[in-house]
This record gives structure tokens, sequence and C-alpha cells, in this order.
């Protein structure tokens, strides 16, 4: 039996501008978790019960959500190809509540 193993790349270039806007305790935490998904995998830190990673449904069919914060959520899409596990960052929102 044979595994492939992936490295685990964070892809930031879309949300470079609202990175400039976020709240620095937001930043923080998407720098945390993006860090956290390089040196475990995605896959561990899905696992992470604070960040309610889940899949989403409908338009956004192919990506994935974290919390960052009560407000605050980061969606992300994964692509795999040979032997690098990118995970792209495609937006970050706030909540209205």
């Amino acid at each position: 039996m044979t595994y492939k193993i992936y490295v685990e790349k964070v892809n930031f270039t879309k949300v470079r501008k609202t990175l400039r806007i976020i709240p620095a305790h937001i930043l923080r935490n998407l720098q945390r978790w993006a860090m956290q998904v390089e040196m475990l995998g995605i896959n561990e830190v899905r696992k992470i019960p604070g960040y309610h990673d889940e899949p989403l449904k409908g338009k956004r069919k192919r990506q994935r959500s974290i919390r960052l914060s009560k407000a605050y959520r980061a969606f992300y899409t994964e692509y795999k190809s040979e032997g690098i596990n990118e995970i792209s960052i495609e937006e970050i929102n706030k909540h209205e509540y």
C-alpha cells in the first residue's frame, strides 16, 4: 500500500488587499491557522473544534469556511497537484448578525 504525501501551502494572493483592512486580532488568527495547516496538515487542523471548519453548499460548493472570530469567517479552496496541497484563501468577510 502506498500513500501520497502532500506538502501543505496556504496562498493569500486573492485576499492581499483585505489583509490590510481587517482587525489585527483577526489577521493573527488567520496567520495561526495557516501556520498550523502548513505544519500539521489541513486534515489535522480540520479536527480542531475552534475553527468550525465546514464544507459549503450552493454556489460555494467546492469551498470550505473557518471561523476566525464570532463575526469573521475565511473561505478557502483546496487544490491538489503533484505532491502539493495548495489552500487558497478566497475571501475573508464579516458576518452581519
